[in-house]
C-alpha cells in the first residue's frame, strides 16, 4: 500500500495556523516549519507524532483555519 504524501505547502499553511493558535515557539509549530522546508520522511514522521499529541481542540482549530 502506498503511503499518502503530505503536501509541503499545506504543511507550511498548517504551521502558520498553529503558530497563531499555540505560538511560534511551540515544538509542533517548529517541527511543521522544518518538515515543510525539508520534506524529509523523518521530519514528517516526527511532526505527525507531535501534531497528534496536541489537544484535540488545538488540532481541530488548526485544521479549520486551513479550510478558510
Amino acid at each position: 500500500m502506498d503511503e499518502t504524501r503530505i503536501d509541503r505547502a499545506a504543511m507550511g499553511r498548517l504551521a502558520k495556523a498553529l503558530a497563531f493558535i499555540c505560538g511560534g515557539e511551540h515544538p509542533t509549530t517548529i517541527a511543521l516549519k522544518t518538515a515543510a522546508e525539508t520534506g524529509s520522511a523523518m521530519d514528517i514522521k516526527k511532526t505527525r507524532d507531535l501534531f497528534l499529541r496536541l489537544k484535540p481542540g488545538d488540532r481541530k482549530a488548526a485544521m479549520a483555519m486551513l479550510e478558510e
